[in-house]
């Protein structure tokens, strides 16, 4: 499948977003960071939905109801009379959408269908959150190299106009909610992201917090050579969000960060600046990892595109901001030169883009 995308520059990032705002999918690191940083921006004026049986996730403002849930989510825009939508929601858990692929369709799909049936009668404002893994990696002719040449995404990366192959339940079915805003809402605003680096709601959720969970407990973290992606910090996706529920701009944009790493890269940088053991982490390619869930490849995306429509040469800057930080080598976790790794570290300069803060 095949997306074109608008060439017209978006200047007006003064105006506000609609409110009130509904945040879907809170349990997701997306929506988590999401929510609390426009919970912040406007008082009293967002709301974020979760499912019903994600009891521990609770807070002023969250409301548990199943965005497949008509008769339960349609008195919500009754109630709050919501201009504008980010739609997170989405259950990425690979091996779970695998084995039972009719939760991943009830999750990723239904509700968007319900969510979508619903505000196409009303004037809201709708941002969706697709994913890269909506490619499959494996295209003829990208490097699979870890270090080193991947540093710059645009040489190989996907464009929106690529078409989509995904290998796995979740990647198909977010293909298919894409495809359901392009025929029902085209006035709508697609962004694919991949890792959203930040915290998460339980601790677990997210690449740093998996990672991270492992190293604390001294258990190993197996993480892949050659499944390379291009993670963002929140805080630059936050910003994001705002600037283009502000504006109308519509149609499938790229939202990768500008560096592109693999999740074994990402796992050596956690170890390091966290400060944890070296012989933790392992590293294997993706044809070890089994074969559910299936992994994707090179999944680097190119966000040329949404840098032109925004007229913003950057619009999200480089995960880790630091440079140094990026592996050179399968050992470079190893070496610590006299560097004083810890948790708090990781905590400012990996969760938080500490250009921003």
């Amino acid at each position: 499948m095949r997306f074109s995308y608008n060439h017209r520059v978006i200047t007006r990032a003064h105006e506000s977003v609609p409110l009130p705002l509904l945040i879907t999918g809170v349990a997701g690191v997306a929506g988590y960071n999401a929510f609390h940083y426009f919970r912040t921006r406007y008082p009293g004026q967002v709301i974020a939905i979760r499912q019903e049986d994600n009891w521990p996730l609770t807070g002023d403002g969250i409301i548990a109801c199943n965005a497949e849930d008509h008769p339960r989510l349609r008195p919500l825009f009754d109630e709050y009379q919501f201009q504008s939508v980010l739609n997170c929601a989405g259950n990425c858990a690979l091996r779970a959408c695998e084995l039972d692929s009719r939760l991943a369709w009830r999750t990723n799909v239904e509700g968007l269908i319900n969510l979508l049936s619903i505000i196409v009668e009303r004037d809201v404002r709708l941002v969706h959150l697709s994913i890269d893994l909506v490619f499959s990696g494996q295209r003829a002719g990208r490097s699979s190299a870890p270090f080193g040449v991947e540093d710059d995404p645009a040489r190989f990366a996907y464009s929106e106009s690529d078409p989509t192959d995904p290998v796995t339940v979740y990647g198909k079915t977010m293909v298919a909610a894409e495809q359901l805003i392009a025929d029902w809402m085209p006035q709508a605003c697609m962004l694919r992201i991949s890792l959203p680096m930040g915290i998460s709601f339980n601790g677990h959720a997210g690449a740093i917090d998996w990672i991270q969970s492992r190293f604390k407990k001294g258990r190993p973290a197996t993480l892949y050579f050659d499944e390379i992606r291009t993670p963002a910090y929140t805080d630059c996706l936050n910003r994001l969000y705002e600037r283009v529920l502000a504006n109308d701009l519509n149609g499938l944009y790229h939202a990768g960060g500008p560096r592109a790493l693999s999740l074994y890269q990402i796992a050596q940088i956690v170890n390091r600046v966290g400060g944890y053991d070296p012989t933790l982490l392992m590293g294997c390619p993706r044809v070890d990892a089994g074969l559910v869930p299936p992994r994707a490849g090179d999944v680097t995306m190119n966000s040329l595109a949404l840098a032109v429509a925004l007229d913003d040469d950057e619009p999200l800057d480089p995960w880790p901001h630091d440079p140094a930080l990026v592996p050179t080598d399968p050992h470079w976790h190893h070496t610590r030169n006299g560097e004083r790794g810890s948790p708090d570290l990781l905590k400012r300069i990996l969760y938080r883009n500490p250009r921003r803060h």
